[in-house]
């Protein structure tokens, strides 16, 4: 397990827990830590050159996104894989909100708006040559904020809590580690803002609801 191809050891900063957690969140969304796995405190301490307690830190926010599971006497690992059912609900789910809250969040956008969702997109950063387990790790948060950013512009505060509380970006990245995940998710990131940019509602809607069906049927082949 690593948090890069380059070295084990955690980069000092004054964010050096910040440091640790992203390392760890790599690990599991490269599926270096697999399902299931176990995750060892002293090992990571070895492995990142860092104390106990960042370490802690770390898992225990990992713990609260659902990404890791602590039990009594035995400690940390990696959660289990979401099932099928599971993965079919969360994308029911999303269908039935995101598209109309895309189309709402468009027909009240502003420049300033636009802005802010143009910054969580990604797509101006994208194919920057980093290493690609730190580009998926990165690109899974990033897609989780830019999705969290249209329900917040949406404005209705009960679906953006109701998704949030279901940590579904984190879930579904976990099932398949490939670049084209990326990719083609930036390609209909690109159409949404667009349809965000003209402010046309209908166009946002209707990108959203492609975005989410591709990026169904993206990770379907993680099940068979």
């Amino acid at each position: 397990m690593r948090p890069s191809e380059n070295s084990g050891f955690i980069q000092r900063s004054n964010s050096l827990a910040e440091s640790v957690y992203d390392a760890i969140f790599a690990q599991l969304m490269a599926l270096n830590i697999p399902p299931g796995g176990r995750i060892s405190v002293d090992s990571m301490v070895r492995e990142l050159n860092v104390s106990q307690t960042p370490i802690r830190e770390a898992l225990g926010r990992l713990e609260g996104e659902g990404l890791v599971v602590k039990t009594h006497l035995i400690g940390y690992s990696a959660a289990p894989q979401i099932t099928r059912r599971r993965f079919d609900e969360l994308y029911e789910l999303r269908l039935l909100l995101e598209p109309i809250s895309a189309a709402k969040a468009a027909a009240g956008m502003d420049e300033a708006k636009l802005a802010f969702l143009q910054e969580a997109g990604g797509v101006m950063g994208r194919r920057d040559g980093s290493d690609e387990r730190i580009r998926y790790s990165t690109f899974a948060r990033q897609d989780a904020v830019f999705h969290d950013r249209i329900l917040d512009v949406a404005g209705n505060e009960l679906i953006r809590e109701t998704l949030n509380h279901q940590h579904t970006h984190f879930h579904i990245f976990r099932l398949m580690f490939h670049s084209r995940v990326t990719e083609e998710a930036l390609d209909e990131h690109e159409a949404l803002l667009a349809a965000f940019s003209a402010g046309d509602a209908q166009a946002a809607e209707k990108a959203m609801r492609t975005h989410l069906e591709h990026s169904r049927d993206r990770l379907i082949p993680a099940f068979e």
